[in-house]
């Protein structure tokens, strides 16, 4: 039987749409056996509403240590994804550190001061070979920052599914290097299956480039519902196998123990 964890989940108290206890239950009919909420987090803007709200951290990370104990048939765990500012690396350590917290997903969702994720128009008129280089030399310095865990979906930049003009393969291998340099993680993304690009991330044709890496890998929903804790994880699990991959990572409180698929 796989042993199945879902640690990118976002819950209202970010841009999710129900309670934790909504994707609690969620997470036990799909046989998930650990669960992890990762709310959104950004340390330069306090305003957004995909965001959680600087002044209800206590208020979350209180909420699911009391429902961590109150289940019994799941582990469940406590994250955050945080946005990578390059340059702001002092900034982001120094609010996380007094955080009792199990992983944080580092992401990138910025290139200046405009997301990648929110509207097409971002990539009007611009050159997406260039853009998905920046973009990699971004999610490059957010893995040698020391900052994360986990580094969440690094290739959204796919996510209006442009496509590179060549073969981007020299940038996976550059990534697959750095995070095995720098012994961060990788996920793979399912919810990219629900957006325009409509494949995970990341790109599957060079999940062996990370795996020759030795890259630790876990897979995440990145759910903003219920029902979508655990999707696709079947195909994901195949995928990462026949990649060479036979563990993945599990966290607790900033460490990370590795665990086979199977049980």
């Amino acid at each position: 039987m796989l042993y199945r964890t879902d640690y990118h989940i976002h819950s209202e108290y970010s841009d999710g749409k129900a309670s934790p206890e909504k994707y609690i239950d969620a997470a036990l009919y799909a046989g998930m056996n650990e669960i992890g909420f990762a709310e959104h987090l950004n340390i330069l803007f306090n305003d957004l509403t995909w965001c959680i709200d600087h002044k209800k951290i206590p208020e979350y990370i209180g909420h699911i240590s009391r429902l961590r104990n109150s289940y019994e048939n799941i582990i469940i765990k406590t994250g955050f994804e945080v946005d990578y500012f390059p340059g702001r690396k002092k900034e982001i350590h120094d609010f996380l550190s007094p955080l009792k917290i199990d992983y944080v997903i580092g992401s990138v969702h910025y290139m200046g001061d405009v997301t990648v994720d929110s509207s097409e128009e971002f990539y009007n008129g611009r050159d997406f070979n260039e853009l998905l280089f920046m973009y990699f030399e971004i999610v490059c310095e957010a893995v040698s920052s020391g900052l994360f865990d986990i580094i969440g979906h690094c290739d959204l930049i796919r996510i209006f599914g442009h496509q590179y003009n060549g073969n981007p393969e020299y940038l996976y291998r550059h990534l697959a290097l750095n995070m095995a340099k720098y012994n961060v993680a990788l996920e793979i993304n399912t919810n990219g299956k629900n957006r325009p690009l409509g494949e995970f991330y990341p790109d599957v044709r060079f999940l062996h480039l990370f795996r020759e890496a030795n890259v630790p890998v876990c897979v995440n929903s990145d759910a903003h519902l219920p029902a979508r804790v655990g999707e696709n994880f079947d195909e994901a699990y195949k995928l990462l196998k026949d990649a060479g991959y036979g563990e993945m990572c599990t966290f607790n409180g900033r460490s990370r123990k590795m665990v086979p698929f199977a049980l």
